[in-house]
């Protein structure tokens, strides 16, 4: 039989692990966004400008790219990633963005790149891309039957990958957001933010 002092100090150990089970909660369901940035000649703003604006609403930003080391935006902002490609687990994350700029060509026909444009999309994550960087969701099958956007040059790769292109600034299609370029990033960062509040 338990005696009635011996509750005293349970009720504290009680209290403390209810706290800390609280606390690892609240951790836990803080959104994580992955921005995905080519090595050299990412397009800073597309970078900048959604980074800062979901970290202003408390959400969690990592940024990965082909490889671990110091990566250059086309405007010379210095980035180092959070970590690579290969290393990304996609179920740890709310929403996928591929950010633009010249240097986004390199992930077209990059195997990593393009897995994880797949299972973003298969599990039902919101998946972004902006100004070039929509080719990679269309060349992983993402964007088949969707409307989308792109930087104009590219528009025509897009309709034969199989998107309907719209030629807008930002174009959400489901679960699914495009941008066509560093003009348009904060609208971009404002959709995904309300996909990801639903």
């Amino acid at each position: 039989m338990l005696k009635r002092g011996s509750l005293k100090g349970g009720r504290g150990l009680f209290l403390a692990l209810l706290l800390l089970c609280l606390w690892a909660i609240s951790g836990a369901s803080t959104a994580k966004v992955l921005m995905i940035i080519a090595p050299e000649g990412f397009r800073d703003e597309e970078l900048k400008v959604p980074k800062e604006l979901f970290e202003s609403k408390g959400l969690v930003v990592e940024v990965a790219s082909s490889k671990r080391g110091e990566a250059r935006g086309m405007l010379g902002l210095r980035v180092e990633p959070d970590l690579s490609l290969r290393e990304v687990d996609v179920a740890r994350y709310e929403a996928v963005i591929f950010v633009g700029g010249i240097g986004a060509q390199v992930y077209f026909s990059h195997p990593e790149a393009l897995r994880i444009a797949k299972e973003a999309y298969s599990q039902g994550k919101v998946v972004g891309a902006i100004c070039i960087a929509p080719v990679i969701l269309a060349k992983a099958g993402v964007l088949e039957g969707k409307r989308a956007t792109v930087w104009p040059s590219e528009g025509r790769t897009l309709a034969a990958l199989g998107a309907s292109y719209t030629a807008k600034a930002v174009e959400v299609d489901g679960r699914v957001v495009t941008a066509n370029g560093p003009q348009a990033a904060r609208a971009f960062a404002e959709r995904i933010l309300e996909l990801l509040a639903r």
